[in-house]
């Protein structure tokens, strides 16, 4: 046996060049435009990226991803049932642009699910335009398809960690979806909601502020923005305070 130097010097080249490796190996396997990967998609805007590794990715022809997109490590696009099914409309799955799904994340269409412009997912969300059945008492749940209902996510919308928009749900513009929420249903703009199932707690009123439904004191200040491009900027100035600091 070697000795207890030379073994951790022997482990320490080994998890350099394994760290290495899986570093260039999830740049050389991401799906970006010039990709013979995304030229399989229905269209594959410039700067968008799907990260590697995948979890499970079928119906390519049917996706659609707008510009500057990205999504993340492990996630599932999906447009039908299973690979090749050749009766799943031409437009089955669009994602916006400058849109950011993340880590582990599902997205499965059948036949209509839409994703708006600066639509942000946090990890774990699932999103779906079908469910199973059940009416049939004899046979197994999961040999019941259920109904197909178009899917919309409005421009500008946050959907928190972990939460589910089933089915049939309409989720306007610019709204907060609370981690861990079910969505399903018609959700207006400017709404925060939140739970299972997801019921508005906040919305936005013009002239009022920002209402709450339980009808306690709701109206907030505005929140400060930040330009994306000067993100890095005001990131590096909070690094150097806390050097002075």
């Amino acid at each position: 046996m070697l000795p207890r130097s030379v073994r951790a010097k022997v482990h320490r080249v080994v998890n350099a060049a394994v760290q290495s490796g899986w570093a260039r190996l999830r740049v050389a396997g991401a799906i970006a435009p010039g990709t013979a990967a995304a030229e399989a998609f229905g269209s594959f805007g410039e700067g968008s990226v799907i990260a590697f590794p995948t979890a499970t990715l079928y119906g390519e022809a049917q996706i659609h991803i707008g510009t500057g997109t990205m999504v993340s490590t492990w996630c599932t696009l999906a447009a039908g049932y299973m690979p090749g099914q050749d009766t799943v409309p031409p437009r089955a799955l669009v994602i916006g642009d400058r849109c950011v799904i993340g880590m582990r994340s599902g997205i499965v269409a059948h036949e209509s699910i839409e994703i708006g412009d600066d639509v942000w997912f946090g990890q774990d969300i699932y999103v779906t335009d079908a469910n199973h059945g059940y009416s049939d008492p004899d046979t197994p749940i999961g040999k019941q398809l259920g109904r197909h209902d178009p899917v919309r996510i409005g421009s500008g919308t946050w959907i928190g960690h972990g939460s589910v928009v089933l089915a049939g749900t309409t989720i306007g513009r610019n709204v907060v979806v609370a981690a861990g929420s079910v969505v399903r249903g018609d959700i207006p703009d400017h709404a925060v909601i939140g739970g299972v199932p997801a019921k508005v707690i906040r919305r936005f009123v013009p002239g009022v502020g920002w209402e709450r439904a339980d009808g306690g004191p709701g109206i907030t200040e505005i929140s400060p923005t930040i330009d994306p491009e000067l993100l890095a900027d005001a990131l590096e100035e909070l690094g150097r305070e806390g050097q002075v600091s």
